[in-house]
């Protein structure tokens, strides 16, 4: 949520390029927000957010931590474990956040006539179907499967790299390597994916501000459409705001995660214990 409004200028690039206007870069994708609805624009959506992260994060970490458990065989370094233990998490999750992410996108766009996330969601149930809710869902598990999997193996040996360079305050330092290894996970796979990013964007955004409808919804129709719209390059667009969203949201939903788990762990063992503290 901290980094919402590089999300909204990410959205408008992507989803743009079907409308009435072609390429945007990052400047004109943010002059064209504030000109149309100020800085508020830029919070478009936000709630939709809201209500989707915190249940789809706790699946998320709670389906990982189960996961590499089963496949670490042992060994808490096993980067394919990791790997494999971040595509399970991101299957399990993405079902959880698809549909508050397309209303998210919806409501990002300007002119989306939505009054906001209730009304986006009753009148795509009513004109589009449940299937809408879930119509990039194929997309968003193909893309976040590498997406994770880059990014778990990437954030476990970074963090191993880190703590390994000064093992000497490494307990006092530990926020500083979650924190930096979570955001060169997160750059990283956000540049690696983006391609299959810009065609969820262009599915869960289609017909919202003159954007092209996809009958099928395939994958491969949609990447036609914008090759032959925009070139090979239409399938970077968003590529620089999509790394400056995921760098600090990794590092700071990282920290986060493991100062939480650390504190829990401690308090839980503190009990075992019966110690008063």
């Amino acid at each position: 949520m901290a980094m919402f409004p590089v999300d909204t200028v990410k959205t408008h690039m992507q989803a743009l390029g079907s409308c009435p206007i072609k390429s945007v870069g990052v400047r004109q994708a943010l002059r064209s927000i504030l000109k149309s609805e100020g800085p508020a624009g830029l919070y478009r959506g936000i709630a939709a957010m809201g209500l989707g992260a915190g249940p789809a994060h706790a699946v998320y970490f709670s389906v990982y931590e189960v996961s590499k458990k089963f496949f670490s065989g042992g060994n808490p370094n096993n980067p394919t474990a990791h790997a494999v233990s971040g595509v399970c998490a991101t299957v399990a999750s993405d079902a959880v956040l698809t549909p508050m992410d397309m209303v998210k996108q919806r409501l990002q766009l300007s002119n989306n006539h939505y009054a906001g996330v209730w009304d986006c969601v009753k009148r795509v149930l009513r004109d589009e179907g449940l299937g809408a809710f879930y119509a990039s869902y194929r997309t968003t598990v193909l893309m976040n499967a590498p997406f994770t999997a880059v990014h778990f193996a990437t954030y476990e040996a970074a963090k191993r790299a880190l703590t390994e360079i000064s093992p000497e305050s490494a307990s006092d330092e530990q926020w500083v390597a979650h924190a930096t290894a979570g955001a060169v996970a997160g750059a990283l796979a956000a540049a690696v994916t983006t391609p299959l990013d810009v065609v969820k964007t262009q599915l869960q955004c289609q017909g919202v501000c003159g954007c092209d409808r996809y009958q099928r919804g395939s994958i491969r129709d949609v990447i036609r459409t914008i090759v032959g719209k925009d070139g090979y390059r239409g399938l970077l667009r968003g590529w620089l705001p999509r790394m400056l969203f995921h760098a600090p949201a990794a590092a700071i939903c990282w920290s986060t995660y493991e100062a939480s788990k650390t504190f829990f762990q401690n308090l839980n063992d503190t009990r075992k214990s019966g110690t008063v503290t």
